[in-house]
């Protein structure tokens, strides 16, 4: 019974490490790198075509370069998901918390500057009296608009 059990926790110990143990592009084959998540049969045949072509990718940015279809973006996510180049992780140009900082300032301020923008001018009475002699349909949004123009002023 203790040998069942230890052969258990040795397995359990196994697969848990086996999970979380990490995919070198240069060195894994098309299953290895179908079996990380985000990386499909199409990523990793490219992958190992452009590995075949041009040898070993020197790190991360040669990766990007030469793997059609792989940015920061999705380099980002392969790494985090457990893909190396050459044992390391991708360190890449992510976001960092002061350019999401200006970014955000910059987001609020053309948000502001919409808001306290001129409005367009409204319609002149005449054109009110216009539609109205017409009996356009709308009609009655000119004479709203009209009585809106003579309040303003």
């Amino acid at each position: 019974m203790f040998k069942k059990l230890l052969a258990i926790i040795a397995f359990l110990f196994y697969a848990a490490t086996a999970f979380a143990a990490n995919v070198d592009a240069n060195t894994a084959s098309s299953a290895d790198l179908d079996a990380l998540k985000g990386i499909g049969p199409a990523i990793a045949g490219r992958i190992i075509d452009a590995r075949q072509q041009g040898g070993a990718f020197k790190d991360w940015n040669d990766f990007i370069s030469r793997v059609k279809g792989i940015g920061n973006k999705n380099a980002a996510k392969f790494s985090a998901e457990g893909l190396t180049i050459g044992g390391a992780a991708y360190q890449g140009t992510s976001t960092t918390a002061s350019q999401k900082s200006a970014k955000s300032t910059k987001s609020s301020a053309q948000t502001s500057n919409a808001v306290t923008a001129p409005a367009a001018e409204p319609a002149s009475p005449a054109s009110a009296s216009t539609a109205k002699k017409h009996g356009g349909k709308h009609s009655k949004k000119a004479n709203a608009k009209a009585a809106a123009a003579s309040a303003a002023q």
